[in-house]
């Protein structure tokens, strides 16, 4: 498998979870703006759509959207236990985790990246202030827990931290919310995610 990515974008999330599951993969980086590979070749080509991740598999198909890929990703390795099993309540609840990320939190960063030059400030606010009040509740959420499930560790923590390094890059502190903060913090320091950062060139390699 080669996983298509950008440095810290939501294909970071899917670079974790093939770290954690231990499956072999590799990675290559996508130029943005000129939509080609570090080997020089046309992303758009590989994915149509112009923006990360891409998962190529082994049969030669692909597949896109972050969340569908983490889901894959957890499925082919049940042993590393990154999703509860198909067809259970806890299955859902985390299919339910992973659209309020993708929907409430990736979404609402969008605007304040690609049109931050272009927005006026009580356009950004509104978006700010929608964040604001989904990470009200979110802090409200993880009182009292390891993780979004409970103890149980999901591809939803890994999506949740991912984009939860993104807000800092347009105004806003998740220090404000102490138990966002504390869970960022406790996700950020497994092992398979201190990787994917290293190899991704966010964190110096020690």
């Amino acid at each position: 498998m080669k996983l298509y990515y950008f440095p810290g974008a939501c294909s970071l999330a899917c670079h974790i979870a093939l770290r954690e599951t231990g499956l072999a993969f590799d990675i290559e980086k996508v130029d943005g703006k000129s939509k080609k590979t570090a080997s020089g070749a046309d992303y758009l080509a590989i994915n149509p759509k112009g923006y990360v991740p891409t998962l190529t598999l082994d049969n030669g198909q692909s597949l896109t959207e972050a969340a569908v890929i983490l889901q894959y990703v957890a499925d082919q390795k049940t042993a590393a236990k990154l999703a509860p099993a198909a067809g259970t309540p806890e299955r859902y609840r985390m299919l339910e985790w992973l659209n309020f990320i993708a929907t409430e939190i990736h979404r609402n960063h969008t605007p304040l990246f690609k049109f931050a030059e272009k927005l006026p400030d009580a356009s950004k606010q509104v978006f700010k202030d929608d964040l604001a009040s989904r990470f009200d509740w979110l802090a409200k959420e993880l009182q009292g827990k390891q993780y979004l499930m409970g103890d149980m560790f999901t591809i939803a923590d890994i999506y949740l931290f991912t984009v939860l390094n993104w807000p800092r890059y347009v105004g806003i502190d998740i220090g404000r919310w102490p138990a966002i903060k504390d869970y960022w913090k406790r996700v950020g320091a497994r092992p398979a995610v201190q990787a994917a950062l290293k190899a991704e060139g966010l964190i110096k390699a020690a």
